[in-house]
């Protein structure tokens, strides 16, 4: 396999498509396996769209001079991508973390865009496939990349960070996801720190919250570039922190007024705004970034549904998002608050245990009506009279064409397998 010759043609082309269904003409079509599909087969299709050449593994789908004919697709697509990076040259921030991960992502860009062409990753595309995607979306223009990274096992970021060789790295914090990949909330921090061993290793600067303990213990040997509330020893001192809903910050007699909800976000604010600070981003032009800045995809979003408040944030969940996410509904300055959680995934043998703990959290008390909606949920319930447990979503969404939540704010969080974006139908 020719490199040189793979990005010389890639140069020449409208970009990279591993989907027939959305090719663009003039692209290249990167036939990678998946589960349930052989994307080789797919190859004739793509260049009867008008794709300019093909990428394939199988030699019985050859077709003509414009197929590629490699060992694997998906390495061929990974190595393609490294060397383009090589080959640009810019900035990259990178950024990983158990929780905030895409918003942080896109508060970063619309911070940075103010004064820089900026390309990030698009959406969650942050695995193996979409950091090496996200790379090439990267063109002659781009003055500084942004890298989602995301991962649900030991290595990953290592790799992802060897694909991308960022200059710059963010990590948001460490949780409790993905337990059953990494084995336990320790190999979680092994995991994210994977980040700061590849800046060590090539003198990158990491972005560092001096109030996560974590963080400043793992980049005790890097260059760092810190921010905290109240903490005279960062580069950037956050003032005053609050939400009710919306989260307001202020740093340097700056007040930001943003759309997000929670204080679980004001980290994500606080570090946009600290890297915007870092790459010299004019004060009022980060405040206007932040506070333009709206949040989609079911990413804790405020709602109204009749008599109701809603904030939706059915997008994630794990331990450490739900504790936090609760933590801050409990403080909202309201009346008649209601909960519907939904069961969080990919947490392994651990996974009933910390149902439990979130079940008997303290702070939710005997005030705020609760729905529990999922198995895991179903396992730990309790006679609490203001609990209410249901093993399914369609048990819930019975009692739900049966019952009437009406003048409430609601919390509804939950995993994504959960769907609980459903439960508005009924609201």
């Amino acid at each position: 396999m020719d490199i040189n010759h793979i990005h010389h043609l890639f140069l020449k082309s409208n970009g990279i498509s591993i989907d027939t269904r959305k090719i663009s003409e003039n692209s290249i079509f990167v036939a990678i396996k998946g589960e349930r599909f052989d994307a080789n087969t797919f190859a004739k299709e793509a260049l009867d769209k008008g794709a300019l050449c093909v990428v394939i593994d199988d030699a019985s789908f050859y077709i003509d001079e414009r197929t590629i004919l490699v060992n694997n697709s998906l390495v061929a697509l990974q190595q393609l991508a490294s060397f383009h990076r090589d080959y640009l040259n810019i900035p990259i921030v990178a950024l990983t973390g158990s929780n905030g991960k895409t918003t942080t992502k896109e508060l970063i860009q619309v911070v940075l865009s103010k004064k820089f062409k900026t390309k990030a990753t698009v959406g969650n595309l942050n695995n193996h496939i979409g950091v090496p995607l996200t790379l090439l979306s990267f063109d002659s223009e781009t003055e500084i990349g942004i890298v989602e990274m995301g991962a649900n096992h030991k290595k990953e970021i290592e790799f992802l960070c060897q694909l991308a060789k960022p200059n710059f790295g963010y990590i948001t914090n460490f949780g409790k996801a993905h337990l059953e990949g990494f084995g336990g909330v320790e190999g979680v921090i092994q995991g994210k720190s994977e980040m700061y061993q590849y800046l060590l290793s090539s003198d990158g600067l990491a972005f560092v919250n001096l109030e996560d303990i974590i963080q400043v213990e793992k980049s005790k040997t890097l260059k760092i570039y810190s921010f905290g509330v109240n903490k005279e020893n960062a580069d950037v001192s956050i003032g005053t922190v609050r939400a009710n809903p919306f989260v307001e910050v202020s740093c340097q007699g700056v007040c930001i007024s943003s759309h997000l909800i929670g204080l679980y976000n004001a980290n994500n604010l606080n570090a946009a705004l600290t890297i915007g600070k870092y790459f010299k981003v004019d004060d009022l032009a980060i405040k206007e970034a932040l506070e333009v800045y709206v949040p989609e995809n079911n990413r804790s979003q405020l709602m109204t549904k009749g008599t109701n408040e809603i904030i939706l944030d059915a997008y994630n969940a794990n331990p450490s998002s739900m504790a936090v996410a609760i933590q801050n509904f409990v403080q909202l300055e309201k009346q008649n608050k209601v909960m519907i959680l939904g069961d969080m995934f990919e947490l392994g043998d651990e996974s009933l245990e910390e149902h439990k703990a979130i079940v008997e959290l303290d702070l939710i008390g005997d005030v705020i009506d609760c729905y529990f909606v999922g198995e895991a949920f179903y396992e730990n319930r309790n006679d609490k009279p203001n609990f209410k447990f249901y093993k399914t979503f369609s048990d819930f969404e019975n009692y739900l064409k049966e019952a009437s939540i009406s003048k409430s704010m609601i919390l509804i969080k939950g995993s994504r397998g959960m769907a609980l974006e459903r439960t508005l139908d009924f609201l």
